[in-house]
């Protein structure tokens, strides 16, 4: 089995407590449109790292496989693997929230996903083809729809990249064609934008995010090509980007903004930030470098809150509705910096127990696994 990177598992931290900060920010009322609430709005970079991350991650075995390290990853591993990594946690969470609204419903749910129909679609990931079936407690489960369709995807877009290469190693071809399937969510901006037949729900489907992970899978070719990644340039650059972010070229205070351009710039910025985050890692990490970049995300803390971060992902939003009722504020009132604290503060040890009840299934034994867990 291949080594486990600590500092990659680490920076999932960091994409864990973006996700919760921009959500406590919009229960409170603070995705205004002004320069602090899009900047706060923009945290939901959390989601990019993980795609990018899990982009580098899964297609990391296919470059292997070209590049003479190993055989060709077999398919059926594959998605055995990725299904009880992802599966187990998120049907329990599912059945948790669904259990909870029979006896407790926080004031200000929404009346979306409810029923059998609503439970079938939120335990099938197709929450998302429609409009009204995000149910409340749940409605981050979006990104995680999209991050399904990219697993099914993988196999079919690596298999053409080989066949592109003609099973050779060829990193020129490999960065040709995964540039060619970035211009995919570009694309799908505008026509989302442009058309009135599309279901609103269009604006989340997978191909909107697609080059997120495509931009991972092209780290796994280029940790492959260079030898250093200067750590302080990349990740100023990432900081400047997140902060540039923040302006109006960015559009609105939404996931996606109503505009192609604005929707476009957004997601080229998350791609600059996230890449600019993990590109370190995946060169002086994977080499057992030791800057100070790897050093704070393969730290202790950060590599032990990685490890659930996960889980903290799938439980903290149905926690942040209820601690938000509990300190008796209604939807867009309170304080984001309390609403965040208390949050991650209860969700990290349920996010722990869930990793500690569900990881009998996910570290059973394979004949051959896959590197790291994205």
């Amino acid at each position: 089995m291949a080594a486990r990177i600590p500092s990659l598992t680490g920076i999932r931290t960091i994409a864990a407590l973006s996700v919760c900060l921009t959500h406590a920010a919009f229960w409170t009322g603070d995705y205004t449109d002004d320069y602090l609430g899009r900047l706060l709005s923009r945290f939901e970079i959390g989601v990019a790292l993980f795609f990018v991350l899990s982009g580098y991650l899964l297609f990391s075995p296919w470059v292997d496989a070209l590049a003479g390290r190993r055989g060709r990853p077999s398919v059926g591993r594959y998605f055995w693997h990725r299904a009880r990594r992802i599966l187990p946690a998120y049907w329990l969470t599912v059945l948790a929230v669904y259990g909870l609204f029979l006896i407790y419903t926080p004031p200000d749910a929404a009346p979306a996903g409810t029923g059998w129909s609503g439970f079938l679609r939120n335990m099938t990931l197709t929450q998302v083809y429609g409009f009204g079936h995000l149910h409340s407690g749940l409605t981050q489960m979006w990104s995680l729809a999209a991050e399904v369709v990219f697993y099914l995807a993988l196999p079919v877009i690596a298999g053409g990249l080989m066949l592109l290469c003609g099973g050779r190693w060829r990193p020129d071809l490999l960065v040709v064609g995964l540039v060619a399937l970035m211009l995919v969510s570009p694309i799908w901006s505008v026509i989302v934008a442009g058309s009135t037949d599309l279901s609103p729900t269009a604006r989340l489907w997978a191909p909107a995010f697609f080059g997120w992970f495509v931009a991972g899978m092209l780290l796994a070719v280029v940790g492959r090509l260079v030898t250093r990644w200067d750590p302080t340039i990349s990740v100023a650059v990432a900081a400047g980007a997140l902060l540039l972010s923040g302006t109006a070229i960015a559009g609105e205070p939404t996931i996606t903004p109503t505009t192609a351009s604005a929707t476009i710039v957004k997601h080229l910025l998350y791609v600059v930030v996230a890449v600019g985050l993990i590109g370190p890692l995946t060169i002086r990490g994977v080499d057992g470098g030791c800057d100070w970049w790897a050093r704070w995300c393969g730290s202790r803390p950060m590599v032990w809150f990685g490890a659930i971060s996960y889980e903290f992902f799938l439980v903290h939003l149905i926690i942040l509705e209820v601690v938000m009722d509990l300190l008796g504020w209604r939807v867009f009132s309170g304080s984001t910096i309390v609403a965040f604290l208390l949050t991650s503060a209860v969700s990290v040890p349920v996010a722990w127990l869930l990793h500690r009840v569900t990881r009998p299934i996910t570290l059973a034994r394979t004949p051959e696994p896959l590197v790291g867990r994205g």
